[in-house]
């Protein structure tokens, strides 16, 4: 049976796409997870994945041309398959299954039932659970700051959303009353599923909720109707800061998944700052955490953390409810280690030369770098020699790319984000340490927007200040390589002849075969040593 592909709405803010490359053609057999095209949207160019299998059957929008969401972009189907009726529009007979955003397989369509029809009241708009990053299946409703039979205007932040990526502030398009919440606070639901009722104070819209409800599934995930029923323009995601409404507090989620509340402005010199929020203790109304808080807060010592009392003898264990960065990095991690071939190149590199050479650029005034802002700027200026270490590969070509965003991995309560720093070759080092912090903080705080974690080259992964010596990582794909460091270490090393004391770091490089072979892959990690060995040469 054929399948209609639409195009697809990859952000929040899209009405239109265009077709920047077509990387199947009419006739290529497509697989799930291949990527047929590239899609520029109001924000970046994407790729688009497919979630069908068949052979492409017919394009119907070429590159370089625009068309709006939901048009006919591809159909897909039994090769030889008669599309005749599709292209004249006659879906009827054909019995077409429309996948617009390509998130749902056939199955779990066909268990989700039927939806009811219902005329809306006159100025009663539907609100539903927005696509707010490209690979964004279901979000979770982290914190209403709305609540029923509140006014909204147009610019409130109704919620704030919990994607796979990110928590994203969730702005309204509309304006009246809060009528209907759909997801209380901690639930989840599918991409157009029902979030909200708006419209005039007083609407009865009991029947419209009701008819959203999809039968057979007691758990809140349905799926909201594609026309019987019209839905809002989606409301936008932001990533701005709050200070616009100060008078209010602004629900966060702590460490172990409760809430906690925070003033706009707290929040905002905890993400200046880098401070994970869900260890502060709020002093203000109700544990609020209040500016003052954010101010003297004094990180805890690392000492031995104390386990849960259990009995002698007694089996206990506690359950905690994958979150949607778990999710999607165990899938984003799973097809990695299991679709790339990866191997291993380790190294060990003399870092006397990097430890003076960071006392002496600290001791400038005003000026902080690290030894991972080093080690950032040192493979940025490698990239750029090795492109095939900078590349991606996909089902018919490899991408050897000119530009070079390098993703580092930070490590989160829920999981890993990789933050990217663009262009990271032209950055000075200091730059690189200013956008690092930044990123970071707000990784740690859940402000990191979709842009902010795309377009990466490459990616390093640091656990030296955990004391790991060496350890491997799984490339982030569509990445070819990931460079693993390790801490530095005091020890004998020999020198001239003589055992002397010396200060090391091992690193290793975990490469694609497919586009990384292991001569280049040395190569790589030669040009590194010597940025990194003598890193006076990274400022010329």
């Amino acid at each position: 049976m054929a399948i209609v592909i639409n195009m697809p709405r990859l952000s929040d803010t899209m009405e239109e796409g265009t077709v920047a490359a077509w990387l199947k053609k009419v006739g290529d057999k497509i697989e799930e997870g291949d990527i047929l095209a590239e899609i520029e949207t109001d924000k970046a160019t994407m790729e688009f994945e497919s979630f069908n299998e068949g052979t492409l059957l017919h394009i119907g929008v070429q590159e370089g041309e625009t068309t709006k969401v939901d048009e006919l972009l591809a159909i897909i189907g039994d090769e030889g398959e008669d599309i005749t009726s599709l292209l004249s529009g006659d879906t009827a007979s054909a019995e077409v299954k429309e996948d617009v955003i390509q998130n749902e397989s056939e199955e779990s369509q066909k268990d989700e039932g039927s939806v009811s029809t219902v005329e809306l009241p006159e100025g009663v708009i539907v609100v539903t659970m927005p696509r707010l990053s490209d690979t964004m299946e279901e979000g979770t409703v982290a914190t209403w700051l709305k609540k029923v039979g509140d006014t909204v205007e147009e610019g409130d932040i109704l919620a704030e959303i919990e994607t796979d990526k990110a928590t994203m502030e969730f702005e309204s398009f509309q304006a009246g009353t809060l009528l209907h919440v759909g997801l209380q606070e901690g639930e989840s639901a599918k991409v157009d599923a029902l979030l909200a009722i708006i419209g005039p104070a007083g609407t009865d819209v009991k029947d419209v909720a009701s008819n959203f409800k999809v039968s057979g599934d007691s758990a809140k995930t349905e799926e909201a109707p594609k026309k019987e029923t019209p839905k809002a323009e989606a409301p936008k995601a932001t990533a701005k800061q709050e200070t616009a409404k100060p008078n209010k507090s602004v629900a966060a989620t702590s460490a172990n998944g409760g809430r906690l509340f925070a003033s706009p402005l707290a929040k905002k010199i905890a993400e200046e700052k880098g401070i994970n929020l869900s260890q502060v203790q709020g002093s203000g109304e109700n544990g609020r955490i209040i500016k003052q808080d954010v101010e003297n807060f004094v990180p805890a010592s690392s000492g031995a953390s104390v386990g849960k009392f259990v009995p002698t003898g007694q089996e206990d264990f506690d359950e905690v409810t994958n979150s949607q960065m778990r999710k999607a990095i165990a899938k984003a991690l799973t097809n990695s280690k299991f679709t790339a071939p990866h191997y291993y190149l380790n190294v060990e590199f003399d870092m006397e030369n990097a430890i003076a050479f960071r006392k002496q650029f600290n001791s400038v005034p005003d000026t902080k770098i690290s030894y991972n802002d080093m080690v950032v700027k040192a493979c940025a200026l490698a990239l750029k020699q090795h492109p095939q270490v900078n590349s991606q590969w996909f089902a018919d070509k490899m991408r050897l790319n000119n530009h070079v965003h390098v993703g580092v991995a930070v490590a989160v309560p829920d999981g890993l984000v990789v933050p990217v720093v663009k262009f990271a070759n032209e950055q000075s080092l200091p730059q690189i340490g200013a956008a690092v912090k930044e990123l970071a903080g707000k990784a740690r705080n859940k402000k990191l927007t979709p842009a902010e974690m795309e377009g990466s080259t490459f990616t390093v992964s640091n656990l030296g200040m955990f004391g790991i010596e060496s350890f491997t990582s799984i490339i982030n794909q569509p990445n070819s390589a990931i460079l693993s460091v390790g801490n530095i270490v005091e020890k004998p090393v020999v020198k001239d002849g003589k055992i002397v004391v010396g200060n090391t770091m091992k690193l290793s490089l975990a490469c694609d075969h497919r586009t990384v072979d292991g001569a280049t892959g040395a190569q790589f990690l030669q040009t590194l040593k010597g940025y990194i060995e003598n890193p006076v040469t990274m400022l010329v």
